[in-house]
């Protein structure tokens, strides 16, 4: 095949096929800069998130990004104590899915699993023992219990496991300036900051906001029942 003949072919392919890709760039783009969705394989945000869940993500609240890549062209608003943060691991790079805990400046101390937040410690009382029932069953083996914990942020339930072990006391620690301390709301079974360290503002990549749908790993993946676009606060 003659090298004329190459160059009109792949002219044609071009002329066929552009506004396709410049689709395909656009909605990928889309995806990368403003809004997506994850899918959550863990239980470490357990009862908030659930395996299965599908959430919606905000990704230009925290400023709008270059597509693929982390370069900020805005800086949006900084990330606050209670939101639910998609990052990038600091460790291996994983997209992770955890609680903003911390902000920089603050000091953060895990006494006994009791969180306290530049001197103020979070209050726990019961939760609500209807999202026990929610769980995949291998985490319901471990006889979990549900607090509320307030006081010092967003008032959220958190999930303990009393025969997983994990570290209950770390701290008082200092977040260093553009970085953050987060943590799972399954308080016992998470790697979260007390494993990977502070996560770097670059690194967070959007704001989870809601539930879009549910799909349940213990009933072949059947949509859950009354989590379809469910506020994640």
């Amino acid at each position: 095949m003659s090298v004329p003949t190459v160059r009109r072919r792949l002219r044609k392919s071009w002329q066929d096929y552009r506004g396709f890709l410049a689709f395909l760039f656009l909605m990928f783009g889309f995806r990368s800069a403003w809004a997506d969705w994850v899918y959550v394989p863990t239980g470490s945000m357990n009862p908030t998130i659930l395996e299965g869940d599908r959430l919606l993500v905000d990704k230009h609240v925290y400023g709008l990004r270059v597509p693929f890549s982390l370069v900020h062209l805005t800086r949006g608003r900084n990330p606050a104590r209670g939101d639910i943060v998609v990052f990038d691991s600091p460790s291996n790079g994983t997209s992770l899915v955890k609680r903003l805990i911390a902000v920089p400046g603050d000091t953060v101390t895990l006494d006994h699993e009791q969180l306290i937040v530049n001197g103020a410690a979070a209050q726990y009382s019961a939760g609500d023992v209807n999202e026990l029932r929610s769980l995949l069953m291998s985490t319901q083996s471990h006889n979990p219990s549900v607090l509320r914990e307030s006081g010092v942020g967003v008032a959220h339930d958190i999930l303990l496991l009393p025969d997983h072990w994990s570290p209950a006391t770390a701290g008082p620690i200092v977040v260093p300036e553009g970085m953050y301390f987060v943590l799972g709301d399954n308080r016992d079974n998470s790697a979260d900051s007390r494993y990977i360290g502070f996560v770097p503002r670059r690194n967070i990549v959007g704001r989870a906001v809601r539930v879009v749908v549910s799909l349940n790993p213990d009933r072949h993946y059947l949509p859950r029942s009354g989590r379809l676009l469910t506020s994640l606060y």
